[in-house]
């Protein structure tokens, strides 16, 4: 039996890998800066020895990059590592929260979610071919460029690439230090619209009547209807150019979360029913990207239990949750693929400026990923 303890996982080698990578500033909106990102991570997976592909963005968002290990055992489907390079936070980001190491924590934008979880793979796979450990399963990562908005470019990619796979492991962020997760609640986005009347707000503000106002009326409406069994927010508001003039239009984006799909579909049809006018003030409701509930199945839990019995080796007992805050892992576990996710780094601030890993979680989750990938498939 391979000791994964005794694999050289160095968590300050690792950091200084990573610096550059959460240096690389590529929020979701911004093609270009993912693609620097992409070109750093597909340098890397080179040197590695991999396949790389360059798979061409679309809607507006950047490229994705696949990459496929070298193998030499028998054609068979394998791992799919699903991770994802774009981040929350705008460039210029840096200046307010720098790459920091602070005592046990270092600091970063997207060094949490989940350029971390991202880069430990990376070491795990290297790791393993240093120690000529093989793989008894090809293994292909696949990086992508708008999970932090739902995926909608991207949704019909990864699910043809897991499908073509046994395993779909998720380096997103540990929900808690010895947790991974083998569920995610229901996600629906919604795209909101008020359209009202222009007046001149100081010399016939009577005349008009105010898409802000209205929307600011629907927002209250829509948080109100958030339950035990599905939530409400809404999170982006965009309206008015003169403040002198009564805002005709105004734009918003709401989210919807459920533990259950039903619970979820009921709160589609809320939200969707409340498109009308009032008060001479049209209101549209769209729906947008969604993320199905993934349960954890039979295939999940025995990948779990494969997890577990690594994770002891390690001297740590490893719990599994169903999270809400969705990522990929919610389309390859609601197909029926075996799927982990929450492998990656522990830390906390997430999309917030204290973004923050606890270092020591890079070497201890790295070897957990190393033996994964090692024992799948055996």
């Amino acid at each position: 039996m391979t000791d994964f303890n005794a694999l050289p996982f160095d968590a300050g080698a690792m950091l200084a890998g990573l610096r550059p990578w959460v240096e690389c500033e590529s929020p979701t909106h911004d093609a270009t800066a993912v693609g620097r990102m992409m070109d750093l991570a597909s340098r890397d997976l080179a040197l590695m020895g991999a396949t790389i592909e360059r798979i061409p963005g679309r809607m507006g968002y950047g490229d994705c990059v696949r990459a496929r290990l070298p193998h030499t055992g028998p054609a068979r489907p394998g791992i799919l590592v699903l991770g994802h390079l774009d981040t929350v936070h705008p460039v210029g980001t840096l200046a307010a929260l720098p790459f920091k190491e602070a005592g046990a924590y270092c600091h970063g934008p997207g060094i949490c979610d989940m350029k971390g979880g991202n880069y430990l793979t990376l070491e795990a796979i290297r790791q393993l071919a240093r120690a000529g450990i093989a793989t008894p399963l090809p293994i292909t990562v696949l990086f992508t460029s708008d999970e932090e908005v739902g995926s909608p470019s991207t949704r019909d990619l990864i699910e043809a690439e897991a499908a073509r796979h046994a395993f779909v492991l998720v380096p997103e962020p540990a929900r808690a230090i010895h947790r991974v997760i083998t569920g995610r609640y229901a996600i629906a986005r919604f795209d909101l619209e008020a359209k009202g009347v222009p007046s001149h707000a100081g010399a016939a503000l009577k005349a008009g009547r105010s898409a802000i106002r209205e929307m600011a009326r629907r927002t209250l409406e829509i948080e109100a209807m958030t339950s035990e069994d599905c939530t409400f927010s809404v999170g982006v508001v965009q309206g008015g150019q003169w403040v002198n003039c009564v805002a005709s239009l105004c734009r918003a984006q709401a989210l919807s979360m459920a533990k259950r799909q039903h619970d979820l579909d009921h709160g589609v049809e809320r939200m969707l029913a409340l498109s009308g006018e009032t008060g001479e003030v049209p209101f549209t409701v769209r729906r947008g990207v969604t993320r199905p509930v993934w349960e954890p199945d039979a295939g999940t839990q025995a990948l779990f239990a494969v997890a577990t019995s690594l994770a002891r080796q390690l001297g740590i007992e490893l719990a599994a949750e169903s999270a809400g805050g969705g990522s990929d892992g919610n389309f390859t576990g609601a197909m029926g693929i075996p799927t982990l996710d929450g492998l990656g780094v522990h830390g906390d601030g997430i999309h917030t400026l204290h973004e923050r890993i606890e270092t020591a979680t890079l070497a201890t989750r790295g070897r957990l990923m190393a033996g994964l990938l090692a024992s799948l498939g055996a």
